[in-house]
């Protein structure tokens, strides 16, 4: 797997410049277009809220995306962020724990 040493961005963050910006919509605006609270669309830009598959569907709709993109996007940020939480490095594959008990045998 290849690692990354910066974190991706959040798919708010791509919302907000890609999106919003370019096509002058407000957060309140677009929570209106998609039929949600515009604190939901707050929380996904401020990177306090993640892009649920719903989520995905309402954007893909409204920016003629796909819903991959956006949950691709949420998948990377979530995995990057808890590859880099402590404890995973001391987990190993199953395959090499036993083949170091049998040669202990």
């Amino acid at each position: 797997m290849l690692k990354r040493e910066m974190p991706p961005v959040h798919p708010g963050t791509i919302l907000k410049e890609m999106y919003l910006e370019p096509l002058n919509v407000s957060v309140s605006e677009l929570g209106i277009l998609l039929g949600v609270a515009r604190r939901t669309v707050s929380l996904i830009i401020n990177g306090h809220s993640g892009v649920s598959v719903e989520m995905a569907l309402r954007f893909s709709k409204a920016f003629n995306t796909t819903p991959e993109l956006w949950l691709n996007m949420q998948r990377d940020y979530d995995l990057w962020h808890a590859q880099k939480k402590a404890g995973f490095n001391q987990i190993r594959a199953i395959e090499m724990i036993k083949k170091q008990n049998v040669r202990t045998a």
